[in-house]
């Protein structure tokens, strides 16, 4: 019998990590120092969301994607939570609306506008009341839409319609109550169908999601589960947690039996929490340890050993937190396949990091980017709770096979008065001064329309956030000092524009004026 060597030939056994450019990060950026175990970070092609520090209340900062270099320290925040913000959560289905859960036992909903956070935001769109203790982890069902679960220090997973017309929401659509301590993580399957948690109790549980009904449960004595990722169609789970020992360890489970894990495998002897990533496209599994320089990646398959390790990447500044880009954001030229957003506390820096498979040719490669999950929903909230399940939407990555979201499509999911796509892809700046130039030019028509609306506007009060300053009663609370204060400040800084603006006009009219009567000068000589 001849001896054959074990050679397991792979498309991503070179796949390399490249860390972006100084001027493509995003540098003094005031990054939370919360301790919880969360990503303190999200990522969409439009938009990177992180959560700041800040002293009264809690807000999170929202970027435009390619708003690269130094921030303004002033930038404008969402500032609407009582207390920090714990977790944040874009929306799948739309790129404008972010979900954030707080101190303060609640969870709200935000529409971000298209040019970006240009004042800061206070009002949010939903808000989601129902938790008894601070809210700590946050999730959207994977193609349902409008359908957010959120967990608590109550030890409670509230699921919530967001298909209504209250503002003020409850009432959850089913209350999950399983569970004897904090839950740690949350994951869905493909479909949504399951829903699987660890807890501080070490137990991994499957959920039904709808019903609420518990279907398998496990406490493995040798694996202490913190983090836990269903790994898409492979019915497979994988755990990241501690031995008996405290060495950092991953493990695999059969989704159809907890009972005992198909593979363990100790990682370190370090202590912080280890976040999975797993990309189903091309089955491949990244680790990132909280407090780590390090990104260890490896490919899974369906047959034993089951996991089989490809590489590293390493840095020498430590992660406080990550968030990855949906598919749909890669750029598929530079044969990207994941990308990292990396957040380094000691230097308030937030850096890219892109993995690439290694391919001289510079054409689309079909072979790494097989049809992914779209930004569109598979089916409502109502369908989802009446009992139906579907997969994903799909879509192809390669250039041309799909079409942007034209200014009506915006303007019907209330975002009127849009840039262009190109122009929303260009720097911050250009937004902001595109946003003025459009409010003066507005300003200007209603100007020429008659000069008899004028005594009308001088005797009506500003609006700030939507409400008449003059007609507001004093505030009673705390919080309401705080908001009243934040509208004060958004009014200062939008009469301070308008100054500025006059002063501007005031100076050509000024230069205008004397090149008349240079030129009246000279006629008359």
């Amino acid at each position: 019998m001849t001896w054959r060597p074990q050679y397991r030939s792979s498309k991503f056994r070179h796949v390399f990590g490249k860390a972006a450019t100084k001027e493509s990060c995003y540098d003094n950026v005031p990054i939370t120092r919360s301790v919880q175990d969360n990503h303190f970070c999200a990522v969409n092609p439009r938009f990177l969301a992180v959560i700041t520090e800040c002293a009264g209340g809690g807000s999170f900062l929202v970027l435009s994607i390619h708003h690269t270099g130094k921030v303004d320290p002033h930038h404008p925040k969402v500032s609407g939570h009582k207390g920090n913000v714990l977790d944040i959560k874009w929306n799948p289905f739309n790129d404008y609306c972010i979900a954030s859960c707080s101190e303060d036992a609640t969870v709200k909903v935000w529409e971000i506008p298209p040019y970006g956070v240009l004042k800061n935001l206070t009002v949010p769109w939903k808000e989601l009341q129902g938790h008894s203790r601070r809210v700590g982890l946050i999730e959207w069902h994977p193609t349902a839409n409008s359908v957010l679960l959120s967990t608590s220090y109550d030890y409670q997973i509230m699921v919530w319609n967001l298909d209504c017309p209250e503002q003020v929401i409850k009432n959850p659509v089913r209350t999950i109550s399983h569970h004897t301590d904090v839950v740690l993580s949350m994951s869905f399957n493909t479909d949504g169908s399951i829903l699987a948690t660890t807890c501080k109790d070490w137990t991994v549980r499957l959920i039904e999601p709808r019903s609420g009904n518990l279907l398998q449960e496990t406490n493995s004595k040798i694996h202490r589960a913190t983090k836990l990722l269903i790994l898409g169609n492979m019915k497979m789970l994988l755990t990241t947690g501690t031995s008996r020992w405290n060495d950092r360890q991953i493990a695999l489970w059969d989704l159809d039996d907890l009972s005992v894990p198909l593979l363990q495998d100790n990682l370190d002897g370090s202590s912080g929490v280890v976040f999975p990533f797993y990309d189903p496209d091309t089955h491949m599994l990244y680790l990132v340890g909280k407090g780590d320089g390090n990104v260890r990646y490896y490919e899974i398959s369906s047959e034993k050993p089951y996991l089989h390790y490809l590489t590293e990447y390493r840095s020498i500044l430590p992660q406080k937190g990550m968030a990855a880009m949906p598919k749909r954001g890669l750029d598929v030229s530079a044969c990207e396949v994941f990308r990292f957003y990396k957040l380094v506390t000691i230097k308030s820096l937030i850096e890219p990091i892109s993995m690439i498979v290694p391919r001289r040719s510079e054409s689309y490669q079909e072979d790494i980017y097989p049809m992914t999950a779209a930004n569109k929903p598979a089916l409502t909230a109502a369908e989802w709770l009446s009992g139906i399940d579907k997969g994903p939407v799909l879509m192809s990555l390669k250039p041309g096979s799909q079409e942007p979201e034209s200014l009506s499509e915006l303007s019907s999911k209330g975002l009127s008065n849009s840039l262009d796509t190109r122009r929303s892809q260009t720097r911050p700046g250009l937004l902001q001064l595109a946003y003025i130039q459009d409010q003066l030019g507005t300003k200007d028509n209603t100007e020429k329309s008659g000069h008899t609306d004028d005594k009308d506007d001088m005797s009506r009060t500003s609006v700030s956030n939507g409400e008449d300053l003059a007609l507001c009663s004093p505030p009673k609370t705390e919080n309401e000092l705080r908001l009243k204060f934040h509208k004060q400040q958004e009014e200062i800084r939008r009469l301070r524009e308008l100054l500025s603006q006059r002063d501007v006009c005031i100076k050509q009219l000024e230069l205008e004026i004397k090149n008349i009567k240079n030129t009246q000068a000279q006629s008359s000589l």
